[in-house]
């Protein structure tokens, strides 16, 4: 499958470098912020290149909240990671259809990939003993988790954590999304492209 977008993975018909990290998310809208802990990620790291994993259903959400189709969310992310080169969407997880599980996607990524980086924010990270065969997945992957100076997240000695400093920028996909609703811009938290697809899908209700 080829995409308009040229840093996009499609598929798993590629080997990835030794050093490759995976940032998911449902990404509802993506929005600056993701792109800042990718990024910050990818460099202090050391990472080789970082895939925008896109939830396909993200299953501790989407009992509870309308999800937004999971091409167009793809899309979304194709759009806001087109100007950064070592930020790459990936729809491995849309492909394997059903709930989407990171382990799944480890195990799935694994063979063609040197050791795996789940980035992800502290708040998150301390959250990872809800997530699905998680003590699977604690021998799996390392964990990179974006911190405010001076915190950390505290998980189990099982973990193999690197801590990285990251501006925050505090904004949410929900924030974005009410905003959307209420009229309010959202130009200034959203890249351009990622304007054009809300606009062009006319999404969470959005107007000007």
């Amino acid at each position: 499958m080829v995409s308009e977008f040229p840093n996009t993975l499609l598929g798993m018909g590629m080997d990835h470098p030794a050093r490759t990290g995976l940032f998911g998310g449902t990404f509802d809208p993506p929005h600056l912020g993701h792109i800042v802990v990718a990024t910050e990620g990818r460099y202090r790291l050391g990472l080789d290149e970082l895939l925008l994993v896109v939830a396909n259903d993200p299953w501790q959400k989407s009992a509870d909240t309308p999800i937004t189709p999971a091409r167009i969310r793809l899309e979304m992310v194709q759009a806001a990671v087109a100007d950064h080169p070592a930020l790459l969407a990936s729809d491995i997880e849309i492909l394997r259809g059903g709930p989407s599980y990171t382990v799944d996607t480890v195990e799935q990524l694994s063979p063609g990939t040197g050791e795996l980086t789940l980035v992800m924010g502290a708040d998150t990270a301390a959250g990872l003993a809800t997530w699905h065969r998680h003590d699977e997945l604690a021998s799996m992957a390392r964990i990179g988790a974006a911190a405010r100076s001076g915190t950390t997240p505290r998980l189990g000695p099982e973990w193999r954590v690197s801590t990285f400093t990251s501006p925050m920028v505090d904004i949410s996909s929900s924030e974005i999304r009410w905003r959307c609703r209420e009229g309010q811009p959202i130009d200034h938290l959203v890249a351009p492209g990622v304007l054009a697809v809300i606009e062009a899908h006319g999404l969470y209700d959005f107007h000007r």
